[in-house]
């Protein structure tokens, strides 16, 4: 079997999805994305398909050897996301070759359903408590929330106690048995996060996400002095070696890698691996579209350190499309008490819509995340 085509699609209301045709007939569709630089992973995914066209799918290590390694330059976010959404297209392929889906070609299902949590409260988060009570109401046994706007380096009590006052609304709205993942986005510097981490313990997060951009993860060893919460960073971090330092150290409890983003299933099923070494949870990051979702789905099935799965029906950033959208069945997502089946069919376990996927692709879109300013005009992290 040999590649014969690849093909892009930049589809509202911010992804793009690739489809790799094949001399067999068998399509596989994946789904490379950097948020707000869709043209940029495009250009980087053309690049590649020089080297892949008329090679074989089925040799998916030896493609990502190739495409991380052979370039001399490597990683960072819009290399691994143009290899991640191939990746995911190749598992496609070669799941419906062998008329399976991708967990059982990766040692098999360890579990038989996958816990799901919902976004609530959008960039600026208000009224949090009466979004909460309404996603429990729907089945959801966890949330997550951005925990702040902006935060200056050091910045005023009123701005914290304003944060606190939001989760202690959404802890009182929905009791103490839903999880409640708060999200502080990288938007909040070393200061400001020891002091929000201890202000949120009492009210007893699921986890704490992001308390530092990822560059500084150094300072994650001192913010957990002042907290009993578990941490969670990882979504913008890629490959295995990009998680190599920050799980030898022993300072997070949960890592978040983004399928579309780290290097793709496989390689983001060793990345799991070594978390599982060091006593480590995983929750994959994706606000992303439906084909990021499946692959997502796949790793968790196989993955018996995976404990909850990020996903984005209804998320604020899904403006004029939305997650099912694009899907011949959209049930094969059903969420229930909480929880979605394993995916039973072949690869990524989805029909993707490929009609609707061209109509939209017609439209496009130019997405990008807002730049926001502090009062006195710095640069705010967003």
């Amino acid at each position: 079997m040999k590649i014969t085509k690849m093909e892009l699609f930049k589809v509202p209301p911010r992804w793009l999805f690739l489809k790799i045709e094949t001399d067999e007939g068998i399509i596989g569709w994946g789904e490379p994305i950097v948020e707000g630089k869709a043209d940029t992973v495009r250009a980087a995914v053309m690049e590649m398909s020089d080297y892949m066209i008329g090679r074989d799918p089925m040799k998916i290590e030896d493609m990502f050897q190739v495409l991380y390694r052979a370039g001399f330059y490597r990683g960072g976010p819009i290399l691994s996301s143009a290899i991640s959404g191939i990746e995911q297209a190749l598992w496609d392929i070669k799941g419906k070759f062998y008329n399976a889906p991708v967990y059982d070609l990766l040692g098999g299902a360890c579990r038989e359903k996958t816990r799901v949590y919902s976004w609530i409260g959008g960039d600026r988060p208000s009224d949090v408590g009466m979004a909460a009570k309404r996603q429990v109401e729907l089945g959801f046994t966890a949330v997550k929330m951005n925990a702040t706007e902006e935060l200056h380096y050091i910045d005023s009590i009123g701005k914290v106690d304003a944060a606190i006052a939001r989760i202690a609304a959404v802890r009182e709205a929905v009791g103490k048995d839903v999880g409640i993942g708060i999200d502080f986005h990288g938007r909040v510097h070393k200061s400001m996060a020891k002091i929000l981490a201890k202000e949120l313990e009492p009210y007893r997060p699921m986890f704490i996400e992001e308390p530092v951009l990822p560059e500084n993860n150094e300072a994650l060893k001192e913010i957990a002095r002042y907290t009993s919460c578990p941490i969670a960073t990882g979504e913008r971090m890629y490959t295995r070696w990009g998680f190599k330092e920050l799980l030898a150290e022993g300072i997070v409890d949960i890592i978040q890698p983004d399928l579309s983003h780290a290097g793709g299933i496989l390689e983001t099923r060793k990345i799991a691996a070594m978390a599982e070494a060091y006593d480590v949870a995983v929750a994959p990051h994706c606000p992303l579209g439906p084909i990021a979702l499946a692959a997502c789905l796949q790793l968790d099935t196989c993955t018996p350190n995976a404990f909850i799965q990020e996903q984005s029906l209804g998320i604020h950033y899904n403006e004029g499309s939305d997650l099912l959208d694009y899907l011949k069945d959209p049930l094969v997502f059903e969420y229930k008490d909480g929880f979605v089946k394993n995916l039973t069919g072949p690869g990524l376990g989805i029909e993707v819509d490929e009609d609707k996927v061209r109509e939209m692709a017609a439209i496009g879109h130019q997405w990008k995340n807002p730049v926001w300013r502090q009062e006195d005009g710095t640069v705010a992290e967003w």
